[in-house]
């Protein structure tokens, strides 16, 4: 077992001068961590024994005060907008210092080696430092464990420094406020503050390995999950919050590779993570068997209530966010494929919940339609509890990722576009949204509908079908699917009012060109002609 003095010092990085009876808690088991946790009165267990948390402040990620800092490596390979927010060097050296000052005076701290990358050779070493033990906690979870003896000589290539106590000073520290996340690629360390959002710490790493993979070891970084047949065939799905990755991408008759954040390069498919952070608003038994019982032991729960006069968990309560989270780790799933590397994609699948009723619930994409829809990241949200407000709202996100993306979009579309090209890759949009109608006339597509027409693509049933090109969006739509209603394969015959539909159709193809006027200039012909007509 690996003791606290084994083999990290007092000081687990340059600048950090600690007080004289300061303690480092190093590689602790969740156990250790969770008891931390509850005898400090940060947490109590759920009645499945989770750890249940709350982040504070926030809870959820805060894009507008995530910074990476702009010097020689990043001041022109970076796509400078509002998600990737330029920062002056010495505002992070100067944060940087403070940071290392605060947890100094603490009497104890939280440190945990881990690694990024399931193939080891792109395998990034992590050194986190936490302020409390439930941080530390989803670090385990999230990230990739090395073994005992893989520790002894563990030399970390990227630090991730985090104190939800700590506040910046945006008149003299460069932030907008007093929360933070910051990243600098020269001093390969991320800056954490006055945020205890554990999604800060996932999402940082995230984004620092869609800045180094694409820009210098040419594998594509996605935003998404990842399974595999018992004949080695990897299928991707990207989507949205709210669209159904994580439902779609939970098969018994596949295995796992993973649920959020994978890398593509010319012999596989391999997830970046040790762990998963799923949703657990509304969740059941029925719907999401595996992260139900997931909540267990180990796993930490975050911003939940309970049910009254018990531990038992509210999953439909919102009283503190809507965004009410659980990290575990990977081998909690039944049927988590081990190491969590998979081979080349057969399929991927770009999900969308289109509200409006519009796209088709399956169809065929061109390898520029492929890079255009990638790019636009399109779903319709409905709005929800939103008081006065009935109507969908249409959401981009380049590559159902752009918080996370330090690269001009365009660039990881091309390389989608290499790789399907090279590899011979079906591209399919699913549409788990609405049929007959908008959100309020038509009705949600059946989940059963759509099992069976990724099912149908996945054994490659859908190559010997005859497809009818969109008048307005131009994909492919399959004439017949087994399991599927025919009628429901063309959304415009679901319809009453086909006029209606028409209009619609070209209303939502005008948002599409709109949205995509800011990515013209970084994106190739094939692309821009891929655009849905408009007019």
């Amino acid at each position: 077992m690996i003791t606290e003095t084994m083999m990290i010092p007092k000081k687990p990085l340059p600048g950090f001068s600690p007080s004289d009876n300061f303690t480092l808690h190093y590689q602790l088991t969740p156990t250790e961590l969770t008891e931390q946790t509850i005898w400090r009165g940060q947490g109590v267990l759920n009645d499945t024994g989770a750890l249940c948390i709350q982040t504070g402040e926030f809870t959820g990620r805060s894009p507008k005060d995530k910074f990476i800092v702009k010097d020689a490596i990043t001041a022109e390979a970076v796509d400078w907008n509002n998600f990737n927010i330029p920062v002056d060097e010495k505002h992070f050296l100067s944060l940087r210092k403070k940071l290392l000052d605060y947890l100094g005076k603490k009497e104890e701290i939280w440190v945990r080696d881990a690694y990024a990358c399931a193939d080891a050779n792109y395998r990034l070493n992590i050194r986190v430092i936490n302020e409390n033990p439930w941080s530390n906690l989803f670090a385990y979870n999230m990230f990739l464990r090395p073994e005992e003896k893989e520790l002894e000589n563990f030399e970390p290539e990227w630090h991730i420094i985090q104190a939800p106590g700590f506040k910046a000073d945006p008149l003299v520290d460069g932030t907008r406020q007093h929360n933070f996340a910051m990243i600098s690629f020269t001093h390969k360390t991320i800056l954490i503050g006055g945020t205890g959002y554990t999604g800060e710490i996932k999402k940082g790493i995230f984004s620092v390995l869609n800045f180094i993979l694409p820009h210098t070891r040419n594998v594509l970084s996605m935003h998404c999950s990842a399974n595999m047949g018992a004949a080695g065939d990897v299928a991707v799905f990207f989507g949205l919050s709210g669209t159904g990755k994580t439902t779609l991408s939970a098969d018994p008759e596949r295995k796992l590779i993973g649920d959020d954040e994978h890398g593509w390069d010319d012999a596989s498919v391999f997830n970046f993570e040790g762990g998963c952070y799923a949703k657990t608003i509304d969740l059941s038994e029925e719907k999401e068997p595996e992260i139900f019982h997931a909540i267990k032991p180990g796993a930490l729960v975050e911003n939940i209530h309970f049910m009254h006069g018990s531990h038992k968990i509210d999953f439909s309560s919102k009283a503190i966010t809507e965004n009410t989270r659980v990290s575990y780790p990977l081998n909690y799933i039944s049927n988590a494929l081990e190491p969590s590397i998979g081979g080349l994609p057969k399929n991927i699948f770009f999900l969308t919940c289109d509200a409006y009723g519009i796209l088709p619930p399956i169809s065929k994409l061109t390898p520029g339609q492929a890079m255009y829809q990638f790019i636009s990241g399109y779903t319709a949200k409905v709005a929800g509890t939103e008081a006065g407000v009935t109507e969908p709202k249409s959401t981009f996100s380049a590559c159902f990722g752009a918080p996370f993306l330090p690269l001009h979009p365009g660039k990881y579309a091309e390389m989608l576009g290499e790789k399907m090209r090279k590899h011979q890759v079906n591209v399919w949009m699913i549409n788990t949204g609405w049929s007959g109608g908008p959100y309020g006339i038509g009705n949600r597509m059946k989940l059963s509908y759509t099992r069976a027409m990724i099912t149908a693509a996945l054994k490659g049933e859908l190559e010997y079908v005859e497809y009818d090109a969109h008048p307005v969006f131009g994909v492919l739509m399959p004439a017949t699917c087994t399991g599927v209603p025919k009628e429901i394969l063309n959304p415009r015959s679901t319809w009453a009012d086909t006029a209606a539909y028409d209009a619609k159709s070209r209303d939502l193809a005008r948002e599409f060109v709109q949205n995509f006027e800011k990515y013209a200039s970084g994106v190739t012909d094939e692309i821009l002609r891929a655009a849905p007509k408009s007019n």
